[in-house]
């Protein structure tokens, strides 16, 4: 199961480089050479201006971003392919969310197979000068996910996101 996992995000991460380089190459730039890439690399902090967040994308191609739940800080990555926000059993519980084992009543499809998930409601979510009411959400057993997933009940809810550029704009 574990080794599933693994080649699951190794092939995901294969795959947003090659998308990545693969937009370059269209546009007639070449792709960036190895000895191109910075190995002290620093993501830049997010730049909030208001009701607008601008991220910059990681080294590895994701977009990562503090969010505050409930007056606590949790770490999560910006996914506009999962439907709902996916949060970590853990972290869950550092915001008061602890599902019994009875109330993980939800399935979803993972790289991994089916997982039983608990749903959720968060009061609100705050990202930068931006903050969304209501907002549904899963709690996942922390072995079946490594990060937590700002995904479309999150994004759907902004006047705008948007990409462009190694750059990820939400705005409110």
């Amino acid at each position: 199961m574990r080794s599933i996992l693994i080649i699951a995000v190794a092939v995901l991460l294969i795959g947003g480089y090659v998308a990545r380089f693969a937009d370059k190459a269209v546009d007639g730039k070449p792709p960036l050479q190895a000895a191109a890439v910075q190995t002290n690399y620093q993501p830049r902090q997010p730049v909030t201006s208001g009701r607008s967040l601008t991220l910059e994308s990681g080294r590895d191609g994701h977009f990562q971003l503090e969010a505050r739940i409930e007056g606590r800080h949790i770490d999560f990555m910006v996914d506009t392919g999962a439907s709902l926000v996916i949060m970590r059993e853990s972290d869950a519980a550092r915001i008061g969310i602890r599902p019994m084992r009875s109330e993980y009543t939800a399935t979803v499809s993972t790289a991994n197979g089916k997982i039983k998930t608990a749903p959720a409601k968060l009061d609100r979510i705050e990202v930068g000068g931006i903050t969304v009411y209501d907002v549904a959400a899963l709690v996942l057993p922390d072995e079946a996910l490594g990060k937590n997933l700002l995904g479309m009940s999150f994004l759907s809810r902004l006047k705008r996101y948007e990409y462009a550029n190694g750059r990820m704009v939400l705005e409110q």
